[in-house]
């Protein structure tokens, strides 16, 4: 599996409405925001399967 398709399915994805590109909404401060920028395509420690099915059984 790819980098990329990781963030498919990670819960900080989100798409740009402007740019229509993937991008990361984890909140990083300035040296972990170098460090994720620096990994290139290495498994990403921030990543977190989003679970929409979670968010369902809470509400029950």
């Amino acid at each position: 599996m790819s980098f990329d398709a990781l963030c498919e399915t990670c819960e900080f994805a989100r798409i740009d409405e402007e740019t229509g590109d993937l991008v990361c909404d984890a909140l990083l401060d300035e040296d972990e925001m170098v460090d994720f920028m620096m990994q290139g395509n290495k498994k990403c420690k921030y990543y977190r399967f989003y679970d929409e099915y979670k968010t369902v059984q809470k509400q029950n």
